[in-house]
């Protein structure tokens, strides 16, 4: 299916941020990549600056049209979210280059949308993102499932809303 819609769903990290690519035509969507970008060594700035450009490298290999990315959530650390902030942060200024609609979604609504149960435990998010796009690799990390699972809420929901503009017209 080389046509259609190119989706790259994110799931942000400051160590290990989860990419997933899905492309399909609003009914059917398909596995095209996955994986993590892992940014452990050096200072946190380094860190950020190793996630801006393995995320500027994802647009310029798959040419999403458009991103899908977790939202901030609350955490009882707050150096901990910051930094997840900044890691959002790189790979949004990444796609400004090239004109991708951005998409946020919280993570009770990503769990929601993909089992069915807003508190799903990431096992179970793993177990239906490989359900769902059957040629998903069978040894996917943990943080790529996330990924694709955020494409996948996504196309989700660009579908209601396009049902929802249908049935209004």
């Amino acid at each position: 299916m080389a046509d259609g819609i190119c989706i790259l769903g994110v799931d942000p990290g400051s160590r290990f941020t989860g990419y997933g690519v899905i492309r399909g035509d609003g009914e059917q969507w398909q596995h095209v990549a996955s994986g993590v970008i892992r940014s452990t060594s050096g200072d946190f700035h380094a860190r950020l600056r190793a996630i801006h450009a393995a995320a500027a490298d994802l647009f310029i290999d798959f040419e999403p049209d458009e991103m899908a990315i977790e939202s901030v959530f609350v955490s009882a650390n707050a150096s901990s979210a910051l930094k997840l902030g900044a890691a959002r942060s790189a790979v949004m200024c990444a796609s400004f280059a090239f004109a991708t609609s951005i998409h946020e979604y919280a993570p009770r609504a990503i769990k929601l949308a993909v089992t069915g149960r807003g508190s799903a435990e990431k096992s179970e998010v793993q177990h239906m993102v490989k359900l769902l796009l059957k040629a998903a690799p069978a040894r996917l990390p943990l943080d790529a499932s996330d990924a694709l699972a955020i494409a996948l809420c996504h196309a989700h929901s660009r579908g209601a809303r396009s049902a929802i503009g249908r049935a209004s017209a």
